[in-house]
């Protein structure tokens, strides 16, 4: 892959890509050696289809509750802007492998959340948006995600 852009992404050709998939977007290291990994977590097929703004944040607030219980040194999980998928960034030098495990499981206990539990941080002074959320697409975005990466594995350019 030939740089020519900053940004890792818009140097990705998305039309090679099999959604979904985890793929490692890039790893550094800083000034003292820390190691910040991040990955993409693509639920959508790129410039084909796309999430729901609803859904992507029930998505957010429902991995982030989960998230942090099965991967160690997370920083950030958050949507992309072209609604495909997720950045999950973590302190650490993981794989791809370690990440798709951990990402099943926690998107698998997304897609079977109770539809009668309310979702984590649906108040006003929790959220800044509170009242913008989609459970139910939610869940089937996560069963969709969790089904395909049991069909086809987590790779980026494999074919269902």
């Amino acid at each position: 892959m030939e740089k020519k852009y900053n940004v890792e992404s818009f140097n990705l050709d998305h039309t090679k890509v099999i959604a979904p998939y985890v793929r490692l977007a890039s790893r550094k290291t800083g000034e003292k050696g820390d190691v910040v990994t991040k990955f993409d977590i693509r639920f959508m097929q790129p410039n084909k289809e796309f999430m729901p703004i609803a859904a992507i944040h029930t998505l957010e607030h429902l991995v982030a509750e989960y998230i942090r219980d099965e991967i160690a040194g997370i920083i950030d999980f958050s949507p992309m802007g072209c609604r495909t998928g997720f950045y999950l960034t973590l302190f650490g030098d993981v794989n791809e492998a370690f990440i798709a495990e951990k990402m099943l499981n926690v998107i698998s206990k997304v897609a079977s959340w109770p539809d009668d539990k309310p979702v984590p941080g649906l108040d006003p002074r929790e959220c800044g948006n509170y009242k913008e959320h989609d459970l139910a697409t939610a869940k089937v975005l996560a069963k969709n995600w969790v089904e395909g990466i049991k069909t086809k594995g987590f790779d980026p350019f494999t074919k269902k």
